[in-house]
Parts: C-alpha cells; structure tokens; sequence
C-alpha cells in the first residue's frame, strides 16, 4: 500500500525565512526606474511581492521580446544578490521552529517564486538549505504563485496532506496560492497588515516565528 499523506511545514523564503523586501524594492527600482517604473512599499507589494518573474517581465516589460523581459529581470535579481550578500539574518524564532520540526520529523519544503539561485543563495546564506526536502520554483512550474501549483508540488515532494500541513507566507499572491492548495497559512507581518493577510486567505498573522499564537498553532498542528 502508498504510505498515508502526513504532515509537512513549508515556507516561502523572501520576507518569510529572511527580510528581504526593502532589498528587493531597491532592486528593482535600480533597474525599472530607468525604464519608467518606480516603486514605494505600497506598490511593491501590490504589483512585485511574490509574483513570478515572468509575470513581473510581462507587465513592466511589455514593450521587449519575451528574452530581454527576462534578461532586464535577470539584471534586477543579480542587483538583489548584490545587496543581500552577507546580510541575511533569519526572522526571530525561525531556527528554533527548524529545530522543533527536526526533531518531530516533520518534512519541511520551500516554495518560492524567486529564482533557483536567489532561493539557493538565500538559503546558504542562512544555513539551512540542507534542511528542507525540496524547494519548489514557481518559475519552474506551468503555473507559479497564485496558483496553488508550488504549494501541490510542496505537497507532494514531502508526500504531506494539506489538512495536515501549514504553510508560512509574506506576500498576497503567496497566501492565495498556499490557501488554495488547501494548506492552512500563516501570514508573516513584514510587510502586509493583519488584516490585508487575512483577507487574501491567511488563518493568522504573526510579526515573526517567536510569536505565541504561531508557536501553539504550529505546535498543536504538528503534534509537539
């Protein structure tokens, strides 16, 4: 018989594992600017957070052939790297969660729309990236965030049911994606409101992994 779906915990990486906006916001100001597209934290959440490049390239870039979008994208994620290199500092509270999972053995996935080297460098720059079973690209996929496809691949890399997993988010799109795959979703307050969150499908916010309502919500759900 296939084992019986369990438990899993998966996590999006920019502003969720890491606070990395303001990076990404300059980031792209540096390289969109100069193309007619400035961005306040308002509108980087409204129009970048969490979508994919492609999405991104299509928008912004719609005057380029599908190769340059994503070349001027490509200039954008390696200004990102640039700024980020040696400052990444996990969220309060997120390794002591990495520790409680190990020691359960809950699976842990990463599901992200950011690029496989941005998500790698992220990760290796925290130290963690041998902890998780997978990491999952939107970019990657037929379908990135919103869809719920990343999220039902998480699912399935960690062979997790959705009733029995959670998932931490940052971003609209990351949310709608997560809560879509049934998964319930924990929104992480580094730049979204409580109430934003909630609204595009979060059970629950948390200003960071140390919070007590995230703590007895996760505890409760993985049984530790």
């Amino acid at each position: 018989m296939p084992p019986v779906p369990g438990k899993a915990l998966l996590f999006d990486i920019d502003g969720t594992l890491a606070d990395t906006d303001a990076l990404h916001l300059e980031a792209f100001n540096q390289v969109l600017g100069p193309r007619g597209h400035i961005f306040d934290h308002a509108r980087f959440t409204e129009e970048l957070q969490g979508f994919s490049s492609a999405s991104i390239g299509a928008r912004f870039l719609a005057d380029e052939a599908p190769a340059r979008q994503m070349a001027i994208i490509g200039e954008k994620e390696a200004a990102f790297r640039k700024l980020v290199a040696g400052k990444i500092q996990p969220l309060p509270g997120l390794m002591t969660l990495l520790a409680h999972a190990d020691r359960a053995g809950i699976p842990m996935v990463a599901v992200t729309n950011a690029p496989r080297l941005n998500a790698e460098m992220l990760l290796s720059g925290l130290g963690i990236i041998d902890r998780f079973k997978a990491l999952i690209i939107g970019d990657e996929l037929a379908h990135g965030k919103p869809h719920p496809m990343p999220y039902l691949e998480g699912l399935r890399a960690a062979s997790a049911a959705a009733a029995l997993s959670v998932a931490f988010e940052d971003s609209r799109s990351g949310i709608q994606s997560a809560s879509a795959a049934g998964i319930a979703t924990i929104g992480i307050r580094t730049s979204l409101a409580h109430a934003d969150m909630l609204a595009a499908g979060a059970v629950t916010t948390a200003a960071n992994f140390d919070d007590p309502e995230l703590v007895k919500l996760v505890g409760a759900a993985m049984g530790w």
